[in-house]
């Protein structure tokens, strides 16, 4: 196994970024990620995917594409489309039907930002995704750090403090989230996690002071989807795609928060009677099911089973639980960081059968 650190969810000068795909690459050459997915909005943007590289570094891009109907007003139902390899904006007015198209062309689909509130002191509308209607998508983007931010600038004053101290913006994915992600598990649903950047790189004035908030770079060392592949990446752009793509849409992934501390390493394992599954997988409960993750730093653990936390451990970098009870377990664990207690690690979930 081998894991690979993706930043996704990202916007350039295709739509509402302000940097090119060049500049995306050098911030991710130094932030140290080893895969960026750009999804710039309604516009499938060719050319740009492969390797970057720089002296002994490099980093894969790849170009997905984030959908949404401009004519609605306003305008929700944000969708994430990645490997589809087509163009989908024209479904973009009915979201059922843009599901089956990305779906239909081998893409994974995701529902961006499912909860982004207005922040009316920066003119932002709500764009929150309102069809819950629909059904046959891959997944969920748990935790959109651009969407947070919304959250805590109720007033011009703090949107100049986190201008300045980004790092002090992150908390953990907004609970309304969470407590839907959690929803649709327990309704049977198998609904990958992903974080997202949104990263835009955008330019703020206010009077005579002008800076770009939340840089590129930046956005790259903080909410990453820590993704789990069966083999070393082999410097194919195809191949190397597929497999990510793959693993990804079998929930083989976790969102990590990468600023306290890195969180890769992690891991979230099941041992059963006949054989040993990881996250995003299915495992009979009959004859007992020993759950167990692995940390790679000390951290506050939680394991949920159907959204309900069933034990904690503090300070701990290892955790090992065993059952009998079908359900749906998962791992959140927290870090103290900049005086406060914020989320390090969401891991997709274990379905016990």
């Amino acid at each position: 196994m081998r894991e690979i650190v993706v930043n996704l969810h990202m916007h350039t000068r295709y739509s509402d970024g302000s940097g090119t795909h060049k500049d995306i690459a050098a911030a991710a050459l130094k932030a140290g990620v080893d895969v960026v997915i750009v999804t710039d909005h309604n516009v499938l943007v060719g050319g740009f995917e492969g390797y970057y590289k720089d002296k002994n570094k490099k980093i894969l891009m790849l170009i997905g594409e984030e959908v949404h109907d401009q004519a609605r007003d306003p305008q929700k139902n944000h969708l994430l489309a990645f490997g589809a390899g087509r163009e989908l904006a024209t479904f973009a007015d009915e979201p059922q039907r843009l599901i089956d198209s990305v779906r239909d062309s081998g893409g994974l689909s995701f529902l961006a930002h499912p909860d982004d509130p207005a922040a009316p002191v920066f003119k932002e509308i709500d764009i929150s995704w309102e069809d819950w209607s629909v059904r046959n998508y891959t997944g969920i983007e748990l935790w959109n750090a651009l969407s947070e931010l919304k959250t805590v600038v109720p007033s011009k004053l703090h949107g100049a403090f986190y201008a300045f101290f980004p790092a002090f913006v992150a908390n953990q994915p907004i609970p309304s989230t969470l407590a839907r992600w959690d929803e649709l598990l327990a309704g049977g649903g198998r609904v990958v996690a992903i974080g997202g950047s949104d990263a835009h790189a955008l330019h703020m004035s206010m009077g005579p002071f002008s800076r770009v908030i939340f840089p590129y770079e930046f956005h790259f060392r903080t909410v990453n989807t820590h993704v789990i592949l069966p083999e070393p990446m082999s410097g194919d752009v195809n191949a190397d795609k597929k497999q990510i793509y793959e693993a990804m849409g079998q929930g083989h992934c976790f969102v990590g928060y990468d600023m306290p501390a890195s969180t890769k390493g992690f891991t979230f394992t099941a041992q059963g009677r006949d054989k040993s599954v990881m996250m995003g997988d299915e495992i009979p409960a009959k004859g007992g099911v020993t759950l167990q993750a692995k940390l790679p730093a000390e951290a506050e653990l939680h394991l949920l089973k159907d959204g309900v936390v069933i034990q904690q451990w503090k300070k701990q970098m290892s955790c090992t639980h065993i059952t009998t009870e079908p359900g749906v377990y998962r791992i959140e664990a927290f870090r103290r960081y900049l005086g406060k207690r914020r989320g390090w690690i969401y891991g997709n979930p274990i379905y016990v059968r």
